[in-house]
């Protein structure tokens, strides 16, 4: 097999890209060997680093120095610094995008505009933000076939599982509905509250674990399990959603009391994500649910997720994913990208005119 050469681009290098670029250069061989792909890294970019490029590729020493505290903010040494996505894009001659930064819930900005301009410029677009696929999916779907590129975003719904890509082998499956729960830090707050801790203090434990973000308003209000409910909904039941409209409640109302209770009488609660198709649509809510013990939820603890699917064809098809690490996030992205590059020269990639 003839390698083929890609240059990458991490746009947001917080915890998840940075743990992608180094599986990435772990997994060096095996993708050169076994999948015909080489490549190198051209650019990294960050509110804290600046637009970083070298077409070139950046060495490894470089690569080190970006974990630091340093903001060096240049295209190349001695270069006038880059200003915005597209310039840092066609300075880098990215062929692949892998965006990582920060969920907006209101409108999936600037993440959207960031996959946009990667499509635009002729590069596959990859991401672990889930703004996009509820906000601007059927456009930067249909964006990504005209230019011949994928938009592909697996580990925005537990982590590396491949729920998406799953479906795409399931030919004319028609889901009616799935339940689940899709958010870990609220599961381990409420793991730690049956344990004797308060909210509080669970919170902060899940913090100090790094599951919890230091701002996990996102979680604890329920929106991140809705953003992933909506993403759901949007590619697998081909529905747009609109958020306001969802049925959402998070944990905070909860007490330590409460929560111990619940289980101690064999109901402990979970925030459960629901879904199911009607004749107006999707019916569609988040909320803090008791679950029998009889319900394979109510075993779900800790950082573990769980979801589970209705279809015609199979009645129940569940998924449990244990405790992950950010190298499962990680590894969606990389999947990803060994798809993409895939499809694109065996002429799978799919365009307008298929749909």
């Amino acid at each position: 097999m003839n390698p083929s050469s890609y240059n990458l681009c991490f746009l947001g290098f917080g915890n998840v890209n940075r743990t992608l670029a180094q599986l990435l250069l772990d997994r060096e061989q095996e993708l050169r060997e076994r999948h015909g792909i080489v490549f190198r890294i051209t650019g990294i970019a960050s509110r804290r680093l600046g637009w970083i490029a070298d077409p070139d590729g950046l060495d490894a020493s470089v690569l080190r120095d970006l974990t630091s505290d340093q903001v060096p903010g240049v295209s190349r040494a001695g270069a006038p610094a880059l200003q915005n996505v597209r310039a840092w894009l066609s300075t880098a001659r990215a062929d692949v995008l892998f965006e990582a930064t920060s969920l907006n819930v209101e409108n999936g900005q600037p993440a959207v505009d960031h996959i946009r301009a990667a499509l635009d410029h002729g590069a596959h677009a990859i991401t672990a933000n889930k703004g996009p696929v509820v906000h601007a999916y059927g456009e930067l779907r249909d964006l990504a076939a005209a230019r011949g590129k994928r938009f592909l975003f697996e580990s925005t719904v537990m982590d590396g599982v491949p729920i998406f890509s799953l479906f795409d082998q399931l030919p004319v499956i028609h889901l009616q509905g799935f339940r689940g729960i899709l958010n870990s830090t609220t599961n381990v707050i409420l793991s730690e509250m049956e344990n004797g801790l308060s909210f509080d203090e669970s919170l902060k434990k899940a913090q100090a674990l790094g599951i919890a973000e230091t701002d996990a308003t996102h979680d604890i209000e329920g929106w991140d399990a809705a953003v992933k409910t909506a993403a759901l909904i949007t590619v697998l039941m081909d529905v747009p959603v609109r958020l306001e409209k969802m049925e959402r409640e998070g944990i905070r109302g909860l007490s330590g009391e409460a929560v111990r209770a619940a289980r101690k009488e064999g109901r402990p609660y979970k925030l459960v994500c629901r879904a199911r198709k009607t004749e107006s649509g999707v019916a569609a809510s988040v909320g803090p649910e008791q679950i029998p013990l009889t319900d394979p939820m109510a075993q779900v603890s800790g950082a573990s997720s769980y979801i589970y699917f209705e279809t015609g064809i199979f009645p129940g098809l569940a998924i449990t994913e244990e405790n992950p690490g950010l190298y499962a996030t990680a590894y969606g992205m990389l999947a990803d990208f060994v798809r993409a590059v895939g499809e694109t020269h065996s002429g799978k990639v799919p365009r307008p005119e298929d749909d």
